[in-house]
């Protein structure tokens, strides 16, 4: 699919909102409460809801606040000193001050800061009449991220399937090293491993606002046990891409004397093929107990004695890395801690 397609696609439910609630703004100020210009209900929608902001209710009830606030210093400032160079100056100082306060999002000010401006810059009607507007579109704002949710599975899924597609090349050119004894493709692997960190982080952040979205809207109610499972599997994989790391480490350390290791690669191969099957299991949850024989037989043969028999310690290290990447891996499909240690053999 063309970029530009994918980019219309994602955005699309974020489209919809911002059209709804702009719309619906506006008709309301005009038609409810007279105004015959109620431009901040527009502003204040399309800038709060955004296409790529945070959806999480509580971000954007954080955004609508600092935006409220801006509308109201203003109009106070106006309707007490007027209009003037000096009045937006203060305006724009404390709206910005009280915004940087609330969010750390650098955008969020200057969105705040604008509404303050706009009421006094623009000559207005009533006294304190574009406050009541922000208000309305402070309120439809939050009415369609619950009554028309952005979908809560769909961004984070994607997010998801990233982290595994992150994990999954780190794996394979870690085992590919290992089975060639191959020193630059072994820091490849580790500097790919170290990336990881950005992938959990991001998948964190939209399951969290998919979570908090399903939690107020009801016609996402029976996305949760789903989007709670995913979180799950986010925690386990958190510790799963720190411990391949830590046997991303042992590789680029025992692969330095340009030794083939063929039997710590088929290992993390066999692990990284597991990964790839929870993976699948996010969208299919039929995969998962396929997943869980299939990591718990290669748990099973994690000795490294019995694996690599008068091997060096450093090789055998490289296997007893690989033993709290495995748990991490049994844990992510639903095993718990305890049962997923338990399928170790004992060393």
């Amino acid at each position: 699919m063309k970029p530009g397609l994918a980019r219309l696609r994602e955005s699309w439910p974020a489209i919809v909102q911002i059209v709804v609630a702009a719309t619906g703004a506006y008709a309301f100020s005009v038609f409810v409460l007279g105004h015959s210009a109620p431009l901040l209900t527009t502003t204040v929608t399309i800038s709060s809801l955004g296409l790529v902001r945070d959806a999480r209710p509580r971000v954007l009830a954080e955004t609508l606040a600092g935006m409220v606030f801006g509308v109201l210093v203003a109009e106070v400032l106006r309707f007490v000193f007027g209009a003037g160079w000096w009045q937006l100056g203060l305006a724009l100082a404390l709206t910005l001050a009280v915004a940087r306060f609330l969010s750390p999002q650098p955008w969020f000010a200057i969105a705040a800061a604008i509404q303050s401006g706009i009421v006094i810059v623009i000559p207005g009607n009533e006294p304190f009449a574009r406050l009541a507007d922000a208000l309305v579109g402070a309120v439809a704002a939050l009415l369609v991220t619950a009554l028309l949710p952005r979908s809560a599975r769909s961004v984070q899924a994607r997010d998801g399937r990233a982290l595994f597609a992150a994990f999954d090349q780190a794996a394979g050119t870690l085992a590919q090293a290992l089975r060639r004894g191959d020193p630059l493709r072994a820091a490849r692997g580790l500097e790919t491993a170290r990336a990881t960190n950005e992938r959990v982080d991001t998948w964190r952040a939209s399951l969290d606002s998919g979570r908090e979205i399903a939690r107020i809207s009801p016609f996402l109610a029976r996305e949760r046990s789903e989007l709670a499972r995913h979180a799950d599997v986010l925690a386990a994989m958190d510790l799963a891409v720190r411990n391949l790391r830590v046997v991303a480490r042992r590789v680029v350390y025992v692969v330095d004397d340009g030794q083939a290791r063929p039997v710590a690669a088929g290992i993390l191969g066999e692990l990284q093929r597991g990964a790839a099957l929870v993976s699948d299991a996010l969208d299919d949850i039929s995969l998962q107990p396929v997943a869980r024989a299939v990591l718990v037989a290669v748990a099973r043969r994690l000795d490294p004695v019995a694996l690599m028999p008068g091997a060096s310690h450093s090789d055998q290290n490289v296997i007893a890395a690989m033993r709290p990447l495995a748990v991490d891996l049994l844990t992510a499909t639903g095993m718990s801690s305890a049962e997923a240690r338990a399928a170790l053999p004992r060393v």
